[in-house]
């Protein structure tokens, strides 16, 4: 694993952008991102249809301001931006493997995890980039491949602090940096931060929205 070449600015929410040798990759550019988040992107990748996670305008805007930027998604995503961009968004899913903005990528998983029994789960892709730093989406997918960077859903309608904890020590990454953690408050932050910290077995930091890091 070689992500040290790699910056990764953190953009609000779920929202990553990663940099290298003049190209970009973003994932998961959804509502509550900025609204340039992706602009300029060589390369988009998301995770699932929810809101926070996918947003349209953000995506045409994105696609548009860069004739040359491509789309990989799971195919609830594809089908509804296929026909405006043709040859430009390609499906994917558990196994597959590609290059986006020169970056090797895997794709691990396949549901969303469950919020409530009661609500049907939807699909979910997470992205191994490069063989070093994982993005799960909504879900805790551990890859069947050593994971460097993880980052970290944080805090979601679909989990508990236990099970986030669990996650960390299950992929047994080098360091992890919290994402989906629009909805937690300042107020909960060092209460995640100590207890994610000293019992999830990996160095563990946050970024502020705008902030970056060389990975």
């Amino acid at each position: 694993m070689n992500a040290s070449d790699l910056t990764l600015t953190k953009k609000t929410h779920s929202c990553v952008r990663l940099e290298r040798d003049g190209r970009s990759l973003v994932i998961d550019p959804g509502v509550f991102a900025e609204d340039d988040a992706a602009l300029g992107a060589d390369a988009i990748l998301v995770t699932h249809e929810h809101p926070d996670h996918f947003d349209e305008a953000r995506l045409r805007a994105a696609l548009e301001s860069n004739p040359a930027a491509e789309l990989w998604t799971l195919r609830s995503v594809a089908e509804r931006m296929s026909a405006a961009f043709p040859g430009r968004v390609h499906t994917v899913g558990h196994g597959d493997t590609f290059t986006a903005a020169g970056l090797d990528v895997q794709v691990h998983g396949e549901l969303h995890a469950v919020i409530h029994p009661d609500i049907p789960r939807i699909t979910n892709i997470g992205f191994l980039l490069d063989g070093a730093v994982f993005h799960p989406g909504d879900a805790l997918t551990v890859p069947d491949h050593p994971v460097d960077t993880l980052m970290l859903p944080v805090m979601a309608p679909w989990s508990k602090i236990s099970e986030v904890i669990d996650y960390v020590r299950e992929v047994k990454p080098r360091r992890a940096i919290d994402i989906h953690d629009a909805l937690l408050t300042d107020l909960a932050r060092p209460i995640y931060d100590s207890q994610i910290g000293s019992l999830g077995g990996a160095d563990h930091g946050r970024l502020t929205p705008g902030d970056a890091t060389r990975l």
